[in-house]
């Protein structure tokens, strides 16, 4: 039996503003998957679903767990506050099914179903912003380029557009409004109206209408969506009311239209239309060739037309622009020679403002961005989790990502040896003439390719100098340094670990150095990790190779959350094993086993103690199988003792509530 997955977008979160299909999906789902906040938001519509709530930057497992159940035969339900498949869970899914080989025809079932965006629900609280072209840009930098985003936040300033901003600010993002703000000024005034929402349609609703130049003076964070309004965007009795329009064509104060019902669609009434202007402009240059004809000297004619008329078109088009009637504006440049004059506009954009850096930006700047673009695309997904150097496409085929790149750049080359130019041979040549280095040939196309595509990965890993050993040699510790370099970073963990992380495009030979010097390499993240004592300095290492065989068999395993695993070697236990996780305790030539242990918080406690005297020869499969299950029946980002006090018993070992007393849950930073 297949499943199905319901992709959710709940609105703003007030009961009254949810879809009506919304609430369907999630009373008939059999597990309800989301982020913490949303999970209450929606606490309402829950019965006896199953509940997978997880915390920030969880997106990627809390899409895996949901593709996972729902190929189990679960409908499974996905949830996002606003609508799903802006900035939500919807594409996440889809990329993690992507992953599997998903089809329509064969797969899961997929169903996603909209709800309101933050960019609508804090235009209604507003008044009409968004009545006029408009666009959305998140100011989170955390999975996007801060230079992308800045030059999407350019364009659409430039281009007159509403805009809305989603994640403005956070506690460690607070950069990015600040510049957001200067490079608007650059292209609106200090007045333009801006409307600034919190927690639309819920409790704390706070509404503000402000400035642009002021906006910064008030309460923005994580909750909060900021709309831009553009040049014609007006305050009205405390309302932002962006015009349609209409004013063009129609007199709003009158009860009778100048123009009838049948003459409003007509040309001659929309002359700023796209065929007026073509019309107007191949007007314009009929009569600009029939005047040049007699002339004699073709040359001569067209200089007089450029002199002439060009000059004229273009002064025109500049003088219209500022004039307060938008029909006058027009009708001059369709008077001074339409197509003449919007192409002198157009270069005048581009040009700009000295003070807006964009010529500096093409000039010095352009080329690197492309070409940081260009290795961008074959970049990885999932960071350091996949393997470093290849793209998962060419990962997928064997193939190495610089090999991929030679091979597109080899089959866009066909058509320039068949006398054309492919894609990506405009495109290299294009990005050498403006870095300088001149158009490569064709037959340097595969390696020119090959250099642009050259990925640059943060390799991030724990290094140590082994599983019982704890003192670093000298010679160690140098190696680290110059492999690090000044670029990179070292960072003492409380694991008797080092976290290493470097950029490279050559991992293997990092790590191959490293091992070569006696280093232990373990991956970091939600995986399985070993922390043992030194033994007494090896003076009590009779257990060391049990701890040996653990750390082979399940060593950077993937699990739902982090799991420390503490190993000591006799029952004095000095370095806390009982603590962790799983705690193994070497006693009497047995072994005692500790399950469930929170090390830190204020309700920290040690593990259960559910075994004494396990027989050496049953405990590296007692520990695998209990390993095992977490990784199977855990929820994404479920630690280890919640699970253990989910499921009350492991591998036949009961959970039992550690001794605690009552206490209140802590907000950040008390």
């Amino acid at each position: 039996m297949k499943g199905k997955l319901l992709i959710i977008g709940f609105g703003p979160g007030s009961f009254e503003h949810i879809t009506q299909r919304a609430r369907e999906a999630i009373q008939e789902s059999d597990v309800v998957i989301g982020y913490n906040t949303y999970v209450d938001l929606i606490r309402g519509l829950l019965s006896d679903q199953q509940v997978v709530r997880t915390g920030m930057t969880e997106e990627v497992s809390r899409a895996q767990e949901a593709v996972r159940q729902a190929e189990a035969g679960l409908k499974v339900a996905v949830i996002s506050s606003g609508d799903a498949g802006v900035y939500g869970m919807a594409g996440l899914v889809y990329e993690v099914l992507m992953e599997r080989g998903w089809r329509k025809e064969t797969g899961v079932e997929v169903e996603v179903i909209p709800g309101i965006s933050a960019i609508n629900s804090t235009a209604s609280l507003l008044g009409a912003p968004v009545m006029h072209d408009a666009c959305t840009i998140s100011l989170s930098d955390h999975l996007t380029p801060w230079e992308l985003i800045i030059r999407r936040v350019e364009a659409a300033a430039a281009a007159d557009f509403v805009i809305a901003l989603y994640n403005p600010r956070s506690g460690r993002r607070t950069r990015q409004i600040v510049e957001t703000q200067k490079m608007l000024l650059k292209y609106r005034s200090p007045d333009t109206p801006v409307g600034i929402v919190k927690s639309a349609y819920r409790d704390r609703q706070e509404i503000e209408v402000t400035t642009l130049e002021a906006m910064l003076e008030h309460d923005i964070g994580m909750l909060t969506t900021v709309i831009i309004g553009n040049s014609t965007t007006v305050v009205y009795d405390g309302l932002m009311i962006t015009p349609r329009g209409y004013q063009r064509k129609y007199t709003l104060g009158a009860d009778v239209q100048p123009l009838r019902p049948h003459e409003r669609l007509r040309q001659e009434a929309e002359p700023w239309s796209l065929e007026a202007t073509a019309a107007g402009g191949a007007a314009a240059q009929q009569a600009s060739e029939r005047a040049s004809w007699p002339v004699g000297d073709e040359d001569d004619g067209w200089e007089a037309d450029e002199a002439a008329g060009g000059a004229a078109a273009q002064q025109a088009s500049e003088r219209a622009w500022p004039v307060g009637d938008e029909d006058d504006g027009w009708e001059a440049e369709e008077a001074a020679g339409g197509a003449a004059a919007q192409q002198a506009s157009e270069r005048a954009w581009l040009v700009g403002d000295e003070d807006d850096g964009w010529e500096a930006e093409e000039a010095a700047g352009g080329a690197a961005h492309d070409a940081a673009v260009l290795r961008a695309a074959v970049r990885p997904a999932g960071g350091s989790a996949a393997p470093v150097g290849d793209s998962p496409a060419a990962a997928a085929a064997g193939v190495p990502a610089s090999s991929a790149a030679v091979a597109v750049a080899e089959r866009e080359a066909a058509p320039a040896a068949a006398g054309g130019a492919g894609p990506l041979a405009l495109a290299l040549e294009a990005l050498g003439r403006v870095s300088g280095l001149g158009a490569a040939p064709a037959a340097a196309g595969a390696a020119a390719a090959a250099k642009l595509f050259r990925q640059e990965a943060i390799l991030e890993f724990a290094v140590s100098p082994g599983l019982a050993e704890k003192r670093i040699t000298s010679a160690q510790m140098m190696l680290l340094a110059e492999v690090v370099g000044e670029k990179g970073s070292m960072e003492y963990t409380p694991h008797h670990q080092l976290l290493i992380r470097l950029k490279t495009a050559d991992p293997d030979s990092v790590t191959k150095r490293l091992r070569a010097a006696g280093l232990l390499l373990a991956p970091v993240g939600d995986v399985v990790q070993l922390k043992a004592c030194d033994f007494c300095n090896m003076d009590k290492g009779d257990s060391v190779p049990y701890l040996e065989q653990i750390h082979g068999k399940l060593g950077g395993m993937k699990v739902p959350k982090e799991l420390k695993i503490g190993f000591n070697g006799c029952g004095m236990a000095c370095y806390g094993a009982v603590k962790e996780d799983i705690g193994i305790v070497y006693r009497r030539e047995k072994f005692d086993l500790f399950l469930g242990g929170k090390t830190v918080g204020r309700n920290a406690h040690p593990g259960v103690p559910v075994a004494e005297g396990i027989e050496p020869d049953r405990l590296i499969e007692t520990i695998e199988r209990i390993v095992r299950g977490y990784a199977d029946k855990g929820h994404p980002n479920e630690r280890f003792h919640k699970y253990f006090a989910r499921v009350k018993e492991v591998e036949g070992f009961k959970y039992r509530e550690p001794a605690a007393f009552e206490i209140e849950n802590a907000l950040c930073g008390d």
